[in-house]
């Protein structure tokens, strides 16, 4: 049996790519993507025509470039959403504007925008997970928008305090980002070339997130992201849910070693419950430099992907307002 087939009885698989053919290659159960795997995939040729029929849309319905561009942006993740789903039997993310991500209205409007989008495509927002950076202010909005019956992936989770913020706060699932919490240390940790799977820091921190949610009974679905390694991964079997790559997709699927399970509800926890108010969570924040700069690093990335792609779409929307003069 390969390493995905058991890891797959242990742990949801889910494809982070926005390459739909990939997603089609390894019929994971979910699916999420971000302004970054979009951008991607938009250089790929095999999908002008989501480009296209999003930028029809946002002409139809945008008075001048600035709103159509803002409309196709937010048409062209939902039809990739869209497409997606026609593969997965499960959900798929759809993430909002990162530079949206200190503004809680903002947010919680661009997410309703987005589930009306897929909801004139015949999708139920039961499919959909909106992406939601943890900020204070992120994390607030999930609230509301649980409470409506919009499922939230909270994403950029780089510390404890981000991660019990957004499950009192009711969100459907968190993203952990095991290789940039991995990433950080290495860079400061001298002589070091790598960590040996167990004693990665990103692979503790989930671990240790698991078992939180566990041991005080949360809801919140935890499914570790952002990965540098195979080990990572196989290290993580038995936690909720994995957003996994293409590239270790395929070697899960080549490598045939035992995988044990590491992470089970019944491995118990020392840990004391805990919960934030604003100020304890922007301190507890505050006091993890990693988590403090990965998250403020994280933002800007998606941010400057998202302004990448609305240059492009603002070049064809152009293009196509001209030749039908």
């Amino acid at each position: 049996m390969s390493e995905y087939d058991q890891l797959s009885k242990m742990t949801v698989i889910v494809a982070d790519t926005g390459d739909i053919d990939s997603i089609r290659k390894y019929v994971p159960q979910d699916a999420t993507t971000n302004p970054s795997l979009i951008f991607a995939a938009t250089k790929m040729p095999q999908y002008k025509g989501l480009i296209d029929s999003a930028i029809e849309y946002a002409i139809s319905r945008g008075s001048n470039v600035d709103e159509q561009v803002a409309i196709a942006m937010d048409r062209v993740a939902v039809n990739f959403g869209a497409e997606i789903l026609k593969i997965v039997p499960g959900l798929v993310s759809t993430e909002v504007d990162a530079r949206i991500s200190y503004d809680k209205e903002a947010t919680i409007a661009k997410a309703r925008t987005i589930i009306g989008m897929y909801n004139e495509l015949g999708i139920s927002k039961e499919r959909i997970l909106v992406k939601i950076a943890a900020t204070w202010e992120g994390i607030q909005a999930a609230e509301v928008l649980e409470r409506e019956g919009i499922h939230c992936n909270m994403t950029l989770i780089f510390g404890f305090a981000q991660a019990v913020a957004c499950a009192d706060a009711g969100a459907t699932l968190i993203s952990p980002f095991v290789g940039r919490i991995r990433d950080w240390y290495l860079k400061r940790t001298k002589g070091i070339k790598d960590f040996a799977p167990a004693d990665n820091p990103g692979v503790q921190s989930v671990t240790k997130i698991y078992n939180y949610y566990k041991k005080f009974g949360y809801k919140t679905v935890v499914m570790g992201a952002s990965f540098r390694s195979k080990g990572e991964i196989t290290q993580l079997a038995g936690c909720d849910k994995l957003t996994i790559g293409p590239n270790w997709l395929a070697q899960l699927k080549q490598g045939r070693a035992h995988l044990p399970r590491y992470l089970s509800p019944s491995n118990g926890s020392e840990l004391k419950e805990v919960h934030f108010d604003e100020k304890a969570f922007r301190w507890a924040l505050n006091e993890d430099a990693m988590a403090t700069e990965k998250l403020a690093e994280g933002i800007r990335r998606f941010g400057a992907d998202i302004v990448k792609l609305e240059n492009v779409i603002r070049d064809l929307i152009k293009a196509r307002s001209r030749s039908r003069l």
